[in-house]
């Protein structure tokens, strides 16, 4: 059992010293002022941060009667303080000892004999950094994975999670951390607060209390105080008396606002500001968050970043994202799992070698899912073919955990398939109404419309998270989850597998098919409902589906399933279909069809344009004769090529706005970009635009000189320079037909937007006088930092 630092004792003798003092003092002289309180703030560096809040009005001095009289008085309200000190001193020690006995062991996944292991044996430091911008993210969380795998801004400086709440520059009351999910929001909360229990960090701070949306969730219907509510949740601090929480220094944390359901209104929320004031708990929340209740207090969030736009900016002192895993961070962690050198260079050798699940794994959930089937196959005396795709690894886990379900729990090694297809049925079909809902936590109600008996999901631990919240015998309920995401669309994709094999139904359009029907149908149904999708949130069920109709993994599930449709027909009518959709759609979604045919083991496409590719020398360009789609393979090659561009210079490919619209997704991975005398227009301003706008982009250098881009085109490109996710520093814009306007948005843009952009050439454009002065005014402003103007 850990030993949580703390000297009760001692502090107490130390308190009642510095009050003896102070009393030989009142006695000897007549002091005017300042007695002492001390309010039990960092207890664990003794008495150095103590404060000496004066004693109202003036020490009469004239008498003894009259000074005894006030010693007597001073004395009283010294012990009182004291006793209140020591009583919190005593919770914040018991606070301690509880929080630290909950987050210091952990079970990483399903642990083969389900022991749990201390976090500090598994856990491995995220790269976390300092995020310019709250604004929400609904994109596909794999494609911001994707996208942050090609980042390299080398200017960001990693934040420690211990020091998560402190800032160089100022001062923080409230940071928000996003990050996708599985990242390690979670794991970095519990290890922020065992750290502080075990006293190796943020020892400034007397109570922590982490309080779970999921578990807030429960209690949204009640009416209650801020006080009774941490009561509720922490019966260690039972005692604490009101101001309390205003003397000492409190944390409170908020874990996964993506899974709110309480309706946070910070425009007309009822104003509290009593911590014994009683209010529904979303009203807490929003004062809370807001500062007007216990305006003391330190705050932090955690969300997915789809949610992120739910606390309004003004509320929000610091944004942070957890990144997950660098390279050498996935190496660490394999590493640490795998003790046996060559079974983890092995591993690491083969991920290394599949670029879709190398890049999955920033996602620390991702990398144990990894390893478990991993670990399985590589311990199998019978050789089997290791996975190289995300539908094949999926398979191999899910079939795992159902395995090590019928083992742990009915001692019983063969499975009995019936049974797993039904509850594998059910689960899928849970996975797939929360997938369409945007939800990934999920309560008894959700579970039973689909038909699940609650007590039989929770044998499936593996696949179906059960966490049970039950604090000094109250039994508040029960949340669940998937282990992952990525998992959830699995399971969805494969319900609409089993959907159709079992039932010939196509659950995406919720009506039964003719016979003849194929599951072709089924696959072009969900590609079409895919790419209608603004956010893509369908992308990564998309790919799972894809794969789920091979013969092959349908082998590997062959428990489940007592019948197989023959894909071979199908498979070629549904790449076709595939590849037909790649001309017809924008760069960004034609990537994820590309990650389908991938997933199809069709590779085509690709083949054919590699060798377009190969047959140029360096310096020429590809044919001009390309269609779309095999431009936009072009793009999927690059952004899946080990060696990432750091220069993307259009005239090596060919110059045109067809070529550039379909490499956009490329561009936007680059830091220097080089368009110039490419026939560009404002169509290419508005896509550069959106490039720029991006949360992925890492474009710091752009040149688009010798482009008639007009000022209508300029215009468009400012929407992207204003903006805050904009970190452009040199922009080249030589002979592009600019006038005043032009300049008029070119000074506004970068008004807005002033801390990035070092360099503008607008040389041999028409500005004019006025066009002119409007540029030069930003060169004087103090606040931008642009300090090179090339005009004519």
């Amino acid at each position: 059992m850990t030993k949580y630092c703390y000297i009760p004792q001692l502090y107490f003798a130390l308190c009642l010293t510095v009050h003896a003092i102070r009393d030989a003092i009142f006695a000897n002289r007549g002091v005017q002022r300042e007695g002492s309180e001390i309010t039990g703030r960092n207890m664990e560096t003794s008495v150095q941060n103590l404060d000496y809040p004066s004693y109202p009005g003036d020490v009469p001095v004239g008498g003894d009667d009259t000074l005894h009289a006030f010693g007597d008085r001073m004395k009283q309200d010294d012990l009182a303080t004291t006793s209140q000190t020591t009583l919190a001193l005593s919770c914040h020690q018991r606070l301690k000892f509880t929080l630290g006995e909950k987050c210091q062991k952990r079970t990483e996944g399903i642990l083969k004999t389900g022991s749990l292991v201390h976090l500090h044996e598994i856990y491995t430091e995220l790269y976390i950094v300092e995020e310019g911008s709250d604004e929400a993210n609904k994109e596909h969380e794999v494609s911001q994975i994707e996208a942050a795998s090609r980042r390299r801004d080398t200017q960001e400086i990693p934040i420690k999670c211990n020091d998560i709440l402190k800032h160089k520059d100022k001062v923080i009351r409230t940071v928000l951390t996003k990050g996708v999910a599985g990242i390690g929001k979670t794991v970095s909360v519990q290890k922020f607060i065992l750290d502080w229990a075990e006293g190796t960090a943020n020892q400034d701070v007397l109570f922590i209390f982490p309080l779970p949306f999921r578990k807030l969730n429960l209690i949204k219907e009640e009416k209650l105080s801020l006080v009774n509510l941490l009561h509720r949740f922490f019966t260690d601090t039972k005692n604490l008396k009101p101001e309390e929480f205003h003397h000492n220094k409190v944390l409170f944390i908020f874990d996964g606002l993506d899974e709110c359901r309480l309706p946070l209104d910070f425009q007309n929320s009822e104003s509290v500001s009593d911590v014994t004031q009683s209010a529904s708990v979303d009203v807490l929340l929003t004062n809370l968050i807001k500062g007007k209740l216990l305006p003391s207090a330190l705050i932090w969030i955690t969300t997915r970043p789809a949610a992120a736009d739910q606390i309004p900016a003004d509320c929000i002192n610091q944004v942070t994202e957890i990144r997950g895993f660098s390279d050498l961070q996935k190496e660490e962690y394999f590493r640490k799992r795998f003790r046996e050198e060559h079974v983890a260079e092995r591993i690491i050798t083969h991920l290394k070698s599949s670029r879709s699940l190398y890049i999955m794994c920033h996602i620390p959930v991702f990398c144990w899912i990894t390893g478990s089937v991993l670990e399985r196959i590589l311990g199998e005396s019978e050789i089997s073919e290791i996975p190289k795709t995300l539908t094949e690894m999926f398979t191999q886990f899910i079939v795992f955990q159902i395995k090590h379900s019928r083992k742990k729990y009915q001692e019983k090694g063969d499975v009995d398939h019936e049974q797993a297809r039904e509850i594998i049925l059910a689960l899928g079909k849970l996975a797939f109404q929360q997938l369409e809902k945007g939800n990934l936590i999920f309560y008894e109600e959700d579970l039973i419309k689909c038909g699940i008996d609650v007590r039989e999901a929770s044998v499936y631990s593996g696949v179906c998270t059960q966490i049970f919240w039950e604090e000094s015998g109250l039994h508040l309920g029960r949340v669940f989850s998937f282990v992952h995401l990525s998992a959830q669309e699995f399971l969805a994709a494969l319900y609409v597998i089993l959907s159709f094999i079992f039932k010939n139904k196509n659950v995406l359009q919720r009506q039964h098919f003719p016979t003849k029907s194929t599951l072709s149908d089924v696959l072009k149904c969900a590609v079409d409902k895919a790419l209608e999708s603004e956010t893509g949130h369908l992308n990564l069920f998309l790919r799972f589906l894809s794969g789920l109709s091979l013969e092959s993994n349908q082998t590997i599930l062959q428990g489940l399933l007592s019948q197989r449709v023959s894909t071979s027909h199908n498979t070629e009518e549904i790449i076709k279909y595939i590849k037909d959709k790649t001309c017809e759609t924008t760069p960004e979604k034609t990537i994820n069809l590309f990650h389908c045919l991938n997933e199809l083991n069709d590779h085509s496409l690709q083949q054919k344009v590699q060798s377009y590719v190969n047959k140029e020398a360096i310096g020429g360009s590809c044919d001009p004769k390309f269609c779309p789609g095999q431009w936009s393979a072009l793009a999927f090659i690059m952004l899946n090529s080990e060696n990432q561009l750091e220069e993307f210079d259009l005239r090596r490919y060919h110059q045109s706005e067809e070529c550039l619209l379909s490499l956009l997704p490329v561009i936007r991975t680059c830091r220097n970009v080089i368009l110039p005398k490419c026939n560009l227009t404002g169509k290419s301003c508005a896509a550069l635009a959106s490039a720029l706008s991006s949360n992925s982009s890492c474009i710091r250098e752009l040149d688009l000189s010798y482009n008639k881009l007009q000022d209508s085109g300029v215009k468009l490109l400012c929407d992207g320079l204003k903006s805050s996710q904009c970190k452009l520093e040199k922009l080249g814009l030589e002979c592009c037909s600019i006038g005043k306007e032009g300049c008029t948005a070119l000074t506004a843009a970068l008004t807005s937007n002033p801390t990035h952009l070092q360099e503008l050439n607008i040389k041999h454009n028409k500005p004019g006088n006025s066009g002119v002065k409007l540029l030069q005014t930003l060169v004087e402003d103090p606040q931008c930092k642009l300090d090179k103007l090339l005009i004519d």
